[in-house]
């Protein structure tokens, strides 16, 4: 006979079963909306901070906005429209991050087709070099990229910057996409293979679907990367079309009289990869959950 090891219904529950029963209601909840204002607390500082005047961000914290209200003012993102240099580095990272987001997602997306699904001499010690790749900081790279960008002309301009991040993005994209796309059943592409689906086709129309979670991954992971990157952006981009990110901290050498220019331009600096965040939150979600399983 077997026996039960249910409690019985007037037993009393042991101090981590009543701890467990707990964090699944409204204890749980409440901690969990302290941590999420906890952590968000510093936006909420850098935006009302950005509609205060100098005078008042020099005077008192930001958190004297809710006992005067009337310090809010929208004059200096006039200002920040206002300055050429604020406006035109955000362009100029437009122009550096889209390029470098799109060259890894695609080139990556075809890249971890070829490793997972396609056989061509040496593809497996291919792929060993990419993994190795992985290891290899960024710094390591600076000094001999700059001398070859300055050997071939690039060197200060925005295509070094797209090519350099371009570089440095691919060997985790492929690493990730070719682990993704190599957990499709082999007896899907067998049959669409069998009605007559070449691998341009096969790529497009079963892959690229099904691998749809991984590549948003990745592709906010490359835009978060580059959008926030100064390192690179300092040393490979020209003084003349700087992105937000040096733009900002040159501003922060007069950081007395531009704070006015410097509060609202990072607030709209962060703002942005946030806003493209939340946008892709549901095939981000989906794409680390995918990875989880499998």
């Amino acid at each position: 006979m077997s026996t039960s090891t249910a409690p019985e219904p007037g037993a009393k529950r042991s101090l981590g079963a009543r701890i467990a029963a707990r964090t699944g209601g409204g204890v749980m909840r409440v901690f969990l909306i302290l941590v999420a204002l906890f952590w968000i607390m510093p936006t909420i500082g850098l935006f009302l901070s950005s509609l205060r005047s100098p005078e008042n961000i020099a005077a008192t914290g930001w958190w004297k906005i809710f006992t005067a209200p009337s310090e809010l003012t929208f004059s200096n993102y006039q200002r920040l429209l206002d300055n050429s240099t604020i406006t035109g580095s955000l362009l100029n990272t437009i122009m550096i991050t889209v390029p470098s987001t799109l060259l890894v997602v695609v080139i990556g997306s075809l890249a971890g087709y070829a490793f997972a699904w396609m056989d061509f001499p040496g593809r497996d010690w291919w792929f060993l070099l990419v993994v190795g790749l992985l290891v290899v900081p960024v710094q390591v790279a600076l000094i001999p990229v700059s001398e070859l960008f300055g050997t071939i002309g690039i060197f200060e301009t925005t295509i070094g910057v797209v090519l350099f991040h371009t570089a440095f993005g691919l060997p985790f994209a492929i690493f990730l996409l070719r682990n993704f796309f190599a957990e499709i059943p082999r007896e899907l592409l067998e049959a669409a293979r069998l009605d007559g689906a070449g691998e341009i086709r096969l790529f497009t129309r079963v892959v690229m679907p099904l691998g749809g979670p991984a590549i948003a991954s990745l592709g906010i992971f490359q835009f978060l990367w580059v959008w926030n990157d100064m390192l690179v952006a300092l040393i490979f981009a020209g003084s003349d079309s700087p992105p937000i990110t040096v733009a900002l901290q040159q501003q922060v050498r007069q950081f007395g009289n531009n704070i006015d220019v410097l509060a609202p331009g990072a607030f709209v600096s962060m703002i942005i990869p946030l806003a493209v965040f939340f946008a892709f939150q549901r095939q981000f979600v989906s794409g680390v959950m995918a990875g989880a399983v499998k």
